[in-house]
């Protein structure tokens, strides 16, 4: 083809070649200088040449102009006795499948435009070969869906070198539809099977990539309702699994059980964690299935243990799911970073709710209310005003545990028989103690958290103190309550009035604590 010059030159020479080829089969040829607009170095012209694609072979699609069946070998049919019609086909065919292969390649093209107009361009090509498939059924009323395509897609898009969330984005709206939610899920594991087949160390970037194509899987929650489909059909049959919700649960199922049985990096672990709860487990069609993968990461230690802890809730409440040393377990996991980690808040809604039941001994609910105790006196004051409730309330719920508080005399720090190193609760002695730093807290300089405190020193009955609007307490959040307090007029104890924090006049704590 003869370069026109300029963006404009190059689309109407493309536009005159389509024209050539939509309108006579003798100027079939014509395509190759198509297919070489993929190729080129000039972003427009490579925008200009996917749109010429899509438009030339949408056309041909739609007119039935493609070969129907297994794809001979272009060099047997050229060389056979076949018609011209019949010869005609399979070498269209052939480009069409030379195109989609250069639209995959697109999709690691260096400008976001050019790989966002390839996908577009590859998912119209399902929609319209769905509708007029290439494949021959196998019986009446057997579903077509035009598989190898959306496997070109899912595989260009789960790249080992190159972070393609931003594209996976656009993706996500078309995983709306039934039928390419069902088989991208079942071509995303396969996908996931074939490049971690064999190789010692898969690069991250996959992984994330992986991670972000799944998580962006959303199935409805109960069955229900006409499917939707991307790609058009005559009539639906209810024989299709594509159909049927309870087969999106099994594919989802396969799908996470096929990415979760391999090693993945930290980061991911806390990640999937975040959404088990919510954006998996629910969706499953076996639930206990992973009880392996949540009771490995809860015995991880540290945030990934925590975070598991969404996920074992769902398992031992909902599927009866076993684990004997899970309160021991629960109980190693409080340390002191247990304050400062961003997900404080999740723990201790967990632990509030696995704590609630009046059948546990009360050896184990007193090593907390020790241990949880202990820690208070190193925790910030956002933390303190979170956990002392959270204390009282154990001490509400099991009775038999006020002892810690009503000991006269009771141990201090020099004799104290707790065991704060022992990690079996049953070992640590908390019964044969006292919660004295409670009443060490009451003289904390923080005066609501001396008010929390002080909550121990009178009877301890019902109803419990609601902790879920403490959960969340941030520093910044306790110093804007204490800014806002009102507080009586201050009674001047020097001649020389402040002028604010520091020396620095006109500050934010002039207007509170000046007396001039």
């Amino acid at each position: 083809m003869e370069r026109a010059r300029g963006s404009g030159g190059a689309s109407r020479a493309l536009g005159r070649l389509l024209e050539a080829v939509l309108d006579s089969r003798g100027e079939a040829n014509a395509v190759f200088d198509i297919l070489a607009a993929l190729q080129s170095e000039n972003q427009e012209e490579v925008q200009e040449g996917i749109r010429i694609c899509s438009r030339l072979f949408g056309a041909l699609l739609e007119r039935g102009e493609l070969f129907v069946g297994r794809l001979p070998s272009e060099d047997a049919i050229m060389t056979g006795s076949q018609g011209a019609t019949l010869k005609y086909k399979v070498w269209m065919r052939h480009r069409y499948h030379s195109c989609c292969t250069g639209l995959a390649e697109l999709l690691a093209h260096p400008s976001f435009q050019v790989k966002e107009l390839a996908l577009s361009t590859l998912l119209k090509f399902v929609q319209v070969e769905g509708s007029h498939p290439l494949e021959k059924p196998k019986w009446e009323g057997h579903y077509l869906f035009p598989r190898e395509l959306l496997k070109l897609v899912v595989e260009g898009l789960l790249s080992p070198e190159e972070d393609c969330a931003l594209l996976l984005s656009q993706l996500q709206s078309y995983l709306e539809y039934d039928d390419i939610r069902y088989h991208t899920m079942q071509v995303a594991s396969a996908a996931v099977a074939r490049v971690t087949d064999g190789r010692v160390e898969v690069p991250v970037t996959f992984w994330n990539n992986a991670f972000t194509l799944l998580s962006a899987v959303s199935l409805p929650r109960q069955e229900g309702g006409t499917p939707r489909f991307f790609v058009k059909h005559r009539e639906l049959s209810d024989t299709w699994k594509v159909a049927h919700l309870r087969e999106h649960r099994k594919v989802f199922q396969q799908m996470w059980l096929s990415f979760l049985k391999h090693k993945l990096p930290v980061s991911l672990y806390k990640k999937v964690l975040v959404i088990m709860h919510e954006a998996i487990l629910p969706h499953l069609a076996q639930p206990t299935l992973l009880m392996d993968f949540l009771t490995s990461a809860y015995d991880v230690g540290g945030a990934i243990s925590l975070l598991a802890l969404n996920g074992l809730f769902i398992l031992i409440h909902k599927h009866n799911l076993e684990y004997p040393d899970f309160y021991q377990k629960l109980y190693s996991l409080l340390e002191p970073s247990v304050f400062h980690v961003k997900y404080r808040a999740r723990f201790f809604h967990l632990a509030d709710l696995f704590l609630s039941s009046s059948h546990l001994p009360a050896y184990l609910v007193a090593a907390f209310a020790k241990r949880l105790s202990r820690l208070a006196l190193t925790a910030p004051p956002e933390a303190l005003l979170m956990v002392l409730p959270f204390i009282c309330n154990l001490l509400r719920r099991h009775p038999a545990c006020r002892v810690l508080v009503h000991r006269p005399g009771g141990p201090e720090l020099d004799t104290d028989p707790y065991d704060p190193g022992e990690q079996d609760p049953a070992k640590s002695r908390a019964m044969e103690s006292s919660l004295w730093e409670l009443q060490a807290l009451q003289k904390h300089y923080h005066p609501e958290v001396s008010k929390a405190a002080s909550v121990i020193n009178q009877a301890l009955c019902p109803p419990e103190v609601s902790i879920a609007p403490l959960l969340e307490l941030t520093p910044y959040e306790v110093f804007e309550r204490d800014l806002k307090k009102k507080v009586p007029e201050p009674v001047p104890l020097e001649f020389i009035p402040p002028v604010g924090l520091l020396g620095r006049r006109e500050d934010l704590c002039t207007q509170y604590f000046s007396i001039g």
